[in-house]
């Protein structure tokens, strides 16, 4: 990783932003260091996130929401949290398939992340990898999850705008919605509105959300109908980013979420700091002996681990 690579990424060089990207999920020291140069250069993107349960549409209504930001000659970066692939260990590339009318368009860049089992269908290099189009020029970076486990909270303290998408084909979505998730999402998508049950469910989640005392940022989230394969409610939608990001301007939230984003990746960067010392302290064979512990019962987890520590940091 060379200084010119930081020069292309500032320029707008996809290839040196594709380069440093490939760099970060990999885990390369040198990508890390190049990423640190980079970052007095981030914060001015707005990241939105699109979450949901799968088969709700989620990619196909990114796509849509592209169009629609281009039209407004607004640039566009795309983190697609993809699931990993079973035999390559990389992400499976179902979103840039759906996208690709605008891979030529020089002004979108969009870049599948394999989760490579992370809890919560957020990639670890994800954040970085949203700065990096941040640093590039990008104005909104959609950060779409792979829609499983807990993601549906882990990316709202990732953006600045949170999107959940859900179908009025999915059972009685309403009763499934998590709690957490009335109180933390900005605005909610219908999605797949030409469906039976769309204005009920919306009127159902209406009635949630004007019961629930813990609204983000005191306001009441917008509930939007969309077709996203026909393109209805997409100018809706992004009407209404438009207006989050305003309301959180003027109401002093961007900042409140820039402080929960800074606080997440410092966590992210302690865990990772920990498991290296750890990994570069403990040899793979005591690694091994300690596993086979575990299979055999003779130790448990919580023990495994205090054990490690102390023969890191010496006992207390």
């Amino acid at each position: 990783m060379t200084p010119d690579l930081v020069k292309g990424i500032l320029a707008g060089d996809v290839r040196s932003a594709a380069r440093l990207m490939r760099g970060i999920e990999d885990g390369d020291r040198e990508a890390l260091k190049t990423l640190d140069k980079l970052y007095p250069h981030t914060g001015r993107a707005h990241v939105v996130g699109i979450t949901g349960a799968p088969g709700g549409g989620k990619s196909t209504l990114v796509d849509a929401l592209i169009g629609v930001f281009r039209q407004r000659s607004i640039t566009i970066g795309v983190v697609a949290i993809d699931p990993t692939s079973p035999l390559s260990g990389g992400a499976i590339l179902g979103d840039r398939v759906r996208m690709q009318k605008h891979c030529t368009d020089q002004e979108v860049f969009i870049r599948s992340v394999a989760t490579r089992g992370w809890l919560g269908g957020l990639a670890r290099a994800a954040v970085g990898i949203i700065h990096i189009m941040d640093a590039m020029g990008k104005r909104i970076v959609l950060v779409e999850t792979v829609g499983i486990g807990q993601q549906e909270v882990d990316v709202t303290r990732l953006a600045h705008t949170s999107v959940f998408v859900l179908t009025p084909g999915s059972g009685d979505a309403i009763q499934m919605m998590k709690a957490g998730i009335l109180e933390v999402a900005d605005i909610f998508v219908i999605n797949k509105a030409d469906l039976e049950g769309a204005s009920r469910v919306k009127r159902e989640l209406q009635a949630m959300l004007s019961m629930t005392n813990s609204l983000p940022d005191e306001r009441q989230p917008p509930v939007i109908l969309t077709e996203a394969v026909n393109g209805k409610g997409i100018e809706d939608l992004a009407e209404e980013i438009v207006k989050h990001r305003e309301f959180l301007a003027a109401e002093g939230g961007l900042e409140r979420r820039e402080r929960e984003r800074a606080r997440l990746e410092l966590t992210e960067a302690i865990e990772s700091a920990l498991k290296d010392y750890i990994s570069s302290g403990i040899d793979r064979a005591t690694q091994d002996k300690i596993v086979d512990a575990l299979v055999r019962k003779k130790t448990n987890p919580q023990a495994a681990a205090s054990e490690i520590m102390k023969q890191l940091i010496g006992p207390e």
